[in-house]
């Protein structure tokens, strides 16, 4: 799709946990003062219905719900992105005219994660969602949890040469040489490459990407704020101890399934958004106490055990 030109993401934009009640239904007041605080620890913008959002868990009218109480809440304080990823482009098409009523500022697509496309498959399925909106849209690669399946750099510079409304993309490889090669292969006045791997921030901003979507701002979001801020200040010692902090923290995600771990340590912190919808479980006693040793170790201070 042709036209005007679209602003690309830039910063911090934590994909936001949703907050369930303990029978695992929306808790939409605690969505709002989920996005209330992380807006107070200066995030760039706030993404809901992703990976670490459990969009792969949610029927089609809660994601409408979740989408329009953000585009709300946030009232234009900021920009509100929205996951509208799905296995088949029927499906991502629905979602995006959805997310294009409610008022949000852009949708993030990923890469089916069951199928195992081939690249021309990618370039058609995310060439079918850019032209059926006015929408910005945001590539989303995660190969490691989609199969092993990445969008090559060259399918990538294909759709944007086509498409001026695809404006970024996030990146989770984890591989600072495809971070590289994006960077090369598309425009830096109208696309953003943004790091999704928590542990490599700021090397990923010493290469040259404008920003990061990082589960771990759920849990530290002024640090992830920090990490940013500081290397843009030319700060970079603090921004190396922010890395090294934020580090521990998301290596300890690793101790239960999937973004679960992301919810404990919020609720150890006294953040609770309640549980993760099945099948993903609690974490095991001495797996919480270990996850809680972390935390301290890092300088935060967990609530009381007789009270998390």
């Amino acid at each position: 799709m042709s036209g005007s030109a679209f602003s690309p993401p830039v910063g911090i934009i934590p994909p936001l946990v949703t907050p369930f009640t303990p029978e695992e239904d929306l808790d939409l007041p605690r969505l709002r003062w989920l996005i209330d605080w992380q807006l107070s620890c200066g995030v760039d913008a706030v993404f809901v219905l992703g990976t670490t959002g459990e969009f792969y868990a949610l029927a089609e009218d809660e994601k409408q719900v979740v989408t329009a109480v953000a585009v709300a809440h946030c009232h234009r304080r900021a920009p509100v992105w929205v996951g509208v990823g799905a296995e088949s482009t029927r499906e991502v098409l629905r979602l995006t005219r959805m997310a294009e009523r409610e008022g949000a500022s852009g949708v993030s697509v990923i890469t089916p994660y069951f199928l195992k496309p081939t690249q021309q498959e990618l370039y058609e399925h995310f060439h079918a969602v850019a032209d059926s909106t006015s929408l910005p849209v945001v590539l989303y690669n995660n190969p490691a949890v989609c199969g092993g399946v990445s969008i090559e750099p060259t399918t990538v510079a294909r759709l944007v040469d086509r498409h001026r409304n695809i404006v970024g993309i996030k990146d989770s490889s984890g591989d600072l040489q495809n971070t590289i090669e994006l960077l090369r292969v598309t425009p830096a006045d109208r696309f953003s490459v943004l790091n999704g791997r928590d542990t490599l921030i700021l090397a990923a901003l010493y290469v040259g990407v404008h920003g990061a979507i990082p589960a771990t701002g759920n849990i530290v979001p002024e640090w992830c704020v920090g990490i940013y801020q500081s290397f843009r200040r030319g700060e970079v010692e603090k921004a190396r101890e922010y890395q090294a902090r934020v580090h521990s923290i998301r290596t300890a995600l690793a101790l239960g399934t999937g973004n679960g771990v992301v919810k404990e340590a919020m609720a150890l912190l006294g953040r609770s958004c309640g549980p993760n919808r099945r099948p993903i479980a609690p974490l095991s006693d001495d797996k919480r106490q270990q996850l809680r040793r972390i935390l301290e170790r890092a300088g935060l201070t967990p609530i009381p055990a007789e009270q998390a």
